[in-house]
């Protein structure tokens, strides 16, 4: 599994705290460089386990086709090139309308056979409130591109949990994404993170968080219109039609080891955990390890994030004594075979669900 973070933008988001720059000339072909030379400093690191591919960001569809094709032959040189099981690459809907179907086109022929789309939302006053470039329209005709182009593996993200999101927009917006038909939707919660301008704004007065039972509200209206829509909720924050759950993602949830590139990126060993830092030239690596208790904790919080839950065995040799009955009697965790797992009814509290465990 590889990830290969792409940190530029053309304007930052209003609830982003990702790193990132903006995008400038000159600064692409540096980065290039500095990712080509890092798969070669750590190709020893890298494993074929999985064979994924993962371009985030930042905005991945800002990087030039040769500087991408550049990366790609550095991981061939390696021994780590495709064809991938999964290659995504995630996009701004703003970039294939600029781009068109010619740019689609050399992506499906450089191996890319995933698309991940950041949406956000249908509604045009939220996208200028997120500071988003694209509007509505825009994002319809961008994935009726994708389509164009012959991709088959389409991912949208969503966000909810605003206090400006109404209950009537945020159905209409759950219906237009169910209307795209894509194989995949992943629906995150809005958080205030960091030196966000969102951060700024609740500090000054600005603006006020959603209440608990205002996401909580949407949430549920999410998770029963995507049931009725087909979609299989594998993951606290994700949908997907049978068969079409990312790979890649699932890696992370079930503990695969994976190597992270480019500035910011976090990587995962099996035993330890290592970061680059968030800066542009000369980004240096950082490495932990994690104690027994670390890994077991990691475990269990990850599995119980997904609808497959964790093995049955593990959860009781490292839980609170007690704790398994007082959920399961609370209709909090119920066990299916050997596993047990946490309800869809119950993944809006999953985190305190497993603080209960652990």
């Amino acid at each position: 599994m590889i990830y290969i973070h792409v940190p530029f933008c053309k304007s930052f988001c209003t609830y982003c705290d990702f790193y990132s720059e903006i995008a400038e000339e000159g600064m692409f072909s540096r980065y290039t460089d500095e990712v080509c030379e890092e798969i070669r400093r750590r190709r020893k690191e890298m494993d074929s386990q999985l064979h994924t591919l993962y371009f985030g960001g930042g905005t991945p569809s800002l990087l030039p086709l040769g500087d991408l094709t550049r990366i790609l032959l550095t991981l061939d040189e390696v021994g780590m090139g495709g064809p991938y099981r999964e290659f995504t690459l995630e996009v701004n809907p703003e970039d294939i309308l600029e781009k068109g179907l010619p740019y689609l086109q050399s992506l499906r022929s450089l191996g890319v056979n995933r698309i991940s789309m950041g949406v956000q939302s249908f509604n045009n006053t939220l996208l200028r409130w997120m500071n988003r470039r694209h509007d509505a329209e825009g994002a319809r005709q961008a994935f009726r591109l994708i389509r164009e182009a012959g991709f088959q593996n389409v991912s949208i993200d969503l966000i909810f949990g605003l206090s400006n999101l109404s209950g009537d927009v945020w159905q209409k917006t759950i219906d237009e994404a169910v209307a795209l038909n894509p194989e995949h939707i992943s629906c995150y919660q809005l958080t205030v993170d960091g030196d966000s301008v969102l951060a700024m704004r609740l500090e000054n007065g600005e603006y006020e968080e959603a209440s608990d039972e205002v996401c909580r509200r949407q949430y549920d209206i999410l998770c029963e219109k995507l049931r009725v829509a087909g979609y299989h909720h594998y993951e606290i924050s994700n949908f997907a039609k049978p068969g079409f759950e990312a790979v890649h993602n699932r890696g992370y949830w079930e503990r695969r080891p994976y190597v992270g590139l480019g500035p910011a990126a976090h990587s995962f060993s099996g035993r330890g955990r290592s970061w680059n830092s968030a800066e542009l030239d000369g980004y240096t690596h950082t490495e932990e390890s994690l104690s027994v208790e670390d890994e077991k904790v990691e475990t269990l919080m990850l599995a119980l994030r997904t609808s497959d839950g964790v093995d049955a065995e593990f959860l009781q040799a490292n839980c609170f004594p007690g704790s398994i009955e007082q959920l399961m009697a609370e209709g909090a965790l119920i066990k299916t075979g050997r596993r047990y797992r946490i309800p869809e009814d119950h993944f809006f509290v999953s985190d305190e669900i497993i603080r209960q465990l652990v």
